[in-house]
């Protein structure tokens, strides 16, 4: 499986590219940051946000794409910023068709460091070691696309039986089927 990890951001959007399946060896294809000038207005640097993000669905050719869910800061004017680039990242990839992911920031910590509370050096070591990485990807918002990545390869398995389960569960018995009770 190909996932694009991105780290929403107006400023600083990160996004990493990693394959593989749970239970084996990741690979990083790529990883980088999409940037936006702080003096732009906020439509003009959606626009550049757009245009990187599609950038980078046209050359990795993802599978998924797994975003940070935005969740409620102290900083009203940085989330909105926040969730403004994650809802660019999750119109691209539904304009091509490709499945969108979203995971807290405590999800993609538990599933990279084992700790839903790691700091961001812990999930950049995790990032590095799980990788086979030289040195952690810089700035932080790039290590932190590739943790996305990983933490939906190794989520997904779960979360897919999950829904099959779910499905399965809320469809009608079949005519055929026993509607209750004890077979005579």
């Amino acid at each position: 499986m190909r996932v694009l990890g991105v780290d929403p951001g107006l400023t600083r959007c990160g996004v990493g590219v990693v394959d593989g399946t749970a239970g084996r060896p990741l690979r990083m294809a790529a990883v980088g940051v999409v940037r936006t000038p702080a003096e732009e207005d906020t439509a003009r640097r959606l626009v550049l946000v757009e245009r990187g993000i599609e950038a980078w669905l046209d050359e990795h050719q993802p599978e998924v794409v797994a975003v940070e869910r935005v969740f409620s800061q102290h900083n009203v004017r940085t989330v909105m910023g926040t969730a403004q680039a994650s809802a660019v990242a999750m119109l691209c990839a539904a304009r091509r068709g490709l499945p969108v992911a979203l995971h807290t920031p405590s999800e993609v910590k538990a599933a990279v460091t084992g700790n839903g509370r790691a700091d961001k050096a812990q999930v950049g070591s995790m990032v590095v070691r799980l990788l086979r990485l030289d040195a952690m990807p810089k700035p932080a918002d790039a290590a932190d696309a590739l943790a996305l990545a990983i933490c939906h390869i190794w989520r997904a398995p779960a979360q897919q039986r999950l829904q099959r389960a779910y499905t399965a569960a809320r469809r009608p018995p079949s005519p055929s089927s026993p509607k209750g009770g004890t077979p005579s």
